[in-house]
């Protein structure tokens, strides 16, 4: 998010929030993006955005789909950018970045970043695999107030573009070995290969991957289901001859203003 080159939370900040209308936009490009921040400043961070980044990137065309602390890395925050169309990713990014709010805020945002580069630019994997968005509305309540469940994203390095073969295996196998287990599958995504149209903000480029986003009820859920073992036994083996290496897997808790949340 550092286009450009620490405020501390607001004390007028309010205790409630309304809800914004529902989102209205179907996300075909999805951007997944993992800040390392400075030790002690991604609550900070979270206050800041919360409050200042949310409608006003909706404004002008984008979607902010979530916004989570990342369970097993303190000073890592992770949040989802979605656009109907790497065209209007273009054009809303190029408002955005170019409008007052983020010339207001930009220093106190980027004080707290190390790292803003980490960003995978996605696409649904098949027709109707994206994460449905419309009609999500973002829960009311104190900002400080979390969130009820556990998103898992897997990220699946692999050799080359997903095959068909690959494809079939998630909408199988890897979707009902999840669903079993107790999650809600939300969402599966590979890369989206055409070139990033907005190169003041980094993407990982020239890599292949798949994606899988899938909902727990408690942290709780997802350890059971990782003891289980299931996804080890029969799932792993038959993914390896695609991947590159090992999956990573961030286990993230959604902040208080997240449209994605149990």
């Amino acid at each position: 998010m550092k286009p450009s080159p620490t405020l501390a939370p607001s004390a007028a900040r309010p205790a409630q929030v309304d809800a914004p209308p529902a989102i209205d936009l179907d996300c075909n490009v999805v951007e997944l993006r993992q800040y390392t921040l400075h030790p002690g400043q991604r609550d900070v961070l979270i206050d800041l955005f919360d409050r200042a980044f949310v409608e006003t990137q909706e404004a002008v065309g984008m979607a902010v789909m979530g916004q989570f602390r990342d369970l097993d890395a303190p000073d890592r925050f992770v949040w989802l950018r979605g656009f109907p169309t790497m065209d209007s990713r273009a054009r809303g990014l190029s408002a955005f970045y170019d409008g007052p709010v983020w010339r207001q805020h930009r220093d106190a945002a980027n004080a707290t970043m190390i790292d803003s580069d980490d960003v995978l630019l996605l696409r649904p994997a098949w027709p109707g695999a994206g994460i449905a968005m419309r009609g999500r509305e973002r829960a009311t309540g104190p900002l400080g107030t979390p969130l009820p469940g556990l998103l898992d994203v897997s990220v699946f390095q692999l050799h080359e573009p997903a095959s068909a073969a690959l494809l079939r295996y998630c909408q199988g196998p890897m979707t009902q070995t999840l669903t079993q287990g107790g999650a809600e599958v939300l969402g599966w995504y590979v890369s989206e290969n055409a070139p990033n149209n907005f190169p003041r903000l980094p993407v990982r480029q020239g890599e292949q991957v798949l994606v899988g986003f899938a909902m727990f009820a408690t942290p709780a859920a997802f350890e059971a289901f990782s003891r289980s073992g299931v996804w080890a036994r029969n799932v792993q083996p038959a993914l390896e001859p695609w991947l590159m290496g090992p999956p990573k897997s961030l286990r993230l808790a959604a902040t208080a203003r997240s449209l994605i949340h149990g």
